[in-house]
């Protein structure tokens, strides 16, 4: 099959846990479904997972009110209580159903599911699958081959094709020739992943390059809670600087390791009491205050001297293993860390089963805001929500009248595609200014450069990967600086080194138009407000 003869009830873009999930149920429900993957189909971010699945169980006292409060309360006031609690309440239902499709978690000997406590939960209500490789085994059951919907591997979306109404009604693709093409469909589902690549460094993989995000925006549709991106304090810094970063565990600091600069002073020093072992917030904040400084010419990383502590190698077999890949040893060498951009609490603003503000265009997964982060994503409430969203939208998407696409009246955004030359550049600024600790001076440094970039496109030039991705990151960084902007109040985990009050008490929500960003604090109006 070829993408430009390919027409479907469903296209779903990317292949996650959420995304998988929807292709999966949309089929079951009697729906042809495409899936249309820029790499391989388990290339996404979800096989990397480490954490669990938060879900409740009320037979051991744990309760979903228990569990919204713990997830309010990380969220710093941003969440939406209501759709929360949906989401949350969902939750057993949706690991039941994945169980039934092949997953296998973890299990004392009676078959009843091991439940463990992350940072943030008040009760053991995680899952997990071969211990710290959960990830890996949702993975696995989506993509088995048994009932898995007919996919488009390594076939770049380029935009969502739109109807003179501006109702979503398919997607335009790259394809592994470099040829162009339509794909035909009812209802669009973006499942992209997160936007990770942004940033110089990150523990996502080199595919979760904001593509859904930015074609949601050039669609017209409305984003919300960019601003919100986690980081990780510590993640080996290395090797190709697309690629995805290998955490660096806490419990190496626990067991006596320390952050040194290149002149191998202490980088927490002053900072917080519990030194190196201060909340990851304050730890990534000072480690990003100390690379804005150069020290030694160093402005990129920090290190992890880890060459006191007893026995390293063996117990920590897995950073030993990544240290080795760049040819370093725990008990002999520093290793070079730096914060990663984690996971992105925001995304396209959607409604309770999926919905965007633009018809007939869907959102699930970490590509999407649903309201259940808010301004701080709870410990494994990721997986959880991809499980349930992906299923909701697929239900609503079957519960409507199938439109058929006519082809004759089609278009897509005339998008100019960025020449890809100045991508790293952009992301060590985006790093630099708009990861842990902005200011509204850095934050215009990073508006600026994406300007640059999106104006200084070739204009007619037909779309490379390449080109593609770097027009997605700086449009994508271009409205997360603008939200970072607007919300000069620090909360959660957008940390404003200039933090003024503004007022706002909810999420910004900020769209693309005239190839610029526009930041409103008001909810996007009709059906979908309704819905929720």
């Amino acid at each position: 099959m070829t993408a430009w003869e390919a027409a479907a009830d469903v296209v779903v873009v990317g292949s996650g846990v959420a995304g998988l999930t929807c292709a999966r149920d949309a089929a079951a429900y009697g729906l042809s479904v495409l899936v249309v993957t820029k790499a391989g189909v388990d290339d996404g971010s979800t096989r990397w997972a480490q954490g669990g699945v938060a879900v409740v169980d009320e037979a051991a006292g744990d309760s979903v009110g228990a569990h919204l409060a713990d997830t309010l309360s990380a969220g710093a006031g941003l969440c939406d209580p209501v759709a929360a609690r949906d989401i949350l309440a969902a939750g057993p239902t949706a690991v039941a159903r994945l169980r039934r499709r092949g997953a296998v978690f973890d299990t004392d000997p009676d078959g009843v599911l091991l439940r463990t406590r992350e940072g943030g939960h008040h009760a053991d209500r995680i899952v997990h699958a071969g211990g710290d490789a959960t990830g890996a085994e949702v993975a696995r059951a989506l993509t088995a081959p048994q009932g898995l919907p007919v996919t488009l591997a390594d076939h770049l979306a380029l935009d969502v094709a739109l109807s003179p109404d501006g109702t979503a009604v398919g997607v335009r693709v790259l394809t592994p020739d470099g040829t162009t093409g339509s794909i035909r469909a009812a209802a669009v589902v973006l499942a992209t992943g997160g936007l990770g690549q942004l940033f110089a460094s990150s523990t996502n993989p080199a595919v979760a390059t904001a593509d859904g995000v930015a074609m949601a925006l050039r669609a017209g549709a409305v984003t919300a809670d960019l601003e919100f991106v986690q980081f990780h304090p510590t993640a080996l810094f290395g090797g190709v600087a697309a690629g995805r970063r290998d955490l660096v565990t806490e419990a190496l600091r626990g067991a006596g390791a320390v952050l040194v600069d290149g002149a191998g002073r202490s980088v927490t020093a002053g900072v917080h009491p519990a030194g190196d072992l201060a909340p990851r917030d304050v730890v990534a904040l000072a480690v990003t205050r100390r690379m804005a400084e150069n020290v030694c010419g160093i402005d990129d990383h920090v290190f992890l001297d880890a060459r006191a502590v007893p026995e390293v190698t063996r117990r920590f077999p897995t950073v030993a293993a990544a240290a080795g890949e760049l040819g370093l040893r725990l008990d002999r060498h520093l290793l070079p860390v730096s914060p990663a951009a984690h996971y992105s609490c925001g995304g396209v603003w959607t409604d309770r089963s999926g919905r965007t503000s633009v018809p007939g265009l869907w959102a699930v997964g970490e590509v999407a805001r649903t309201g259940l982060h808010g301004a701080n994503r709870l410990a494994s409430n990721s997986l959880l929500e991809g499980l349930v969203m992906g299923g909701r939208a697929a239900a609503a998407i079957a519960a409507e009248p199938v439109r058929a696409a006519d082809t004759a009246t089609v278009r897509a955004p005339a998008t100019r595609w960025c020449p890809p030359a100045r991508r790293e550049e952009f992301q060590r600024s985006m790093s630099r200014y708009a990861g842990i600790g902005r200011d509204a001076v850095g934050l215009g440094a990073v508006r600026r450069l994406a300007g640059r970039i999106t104006d200084g496109g070739p204009g007619g030039a037909g779309p490379s990967r390449a080109s593609v991705e770097a027009t997605n990151l700086a449009q994508v960084g271009a409205v997360l600086a603008a939200a970072a902007t607007a919300r000069s109040a620090g909360v959660g985990c957008h940390v404003r080194t200039d933090d003024r009050p503004d007022g706002l008490v909810g999420s910004l929500f900020v769209s693309w138009r005239d190839g610029a960003p526009v930041v409103d604090d008001r909810r996007p109006s009709g059906r979908e407000v309704a819905n929720r």
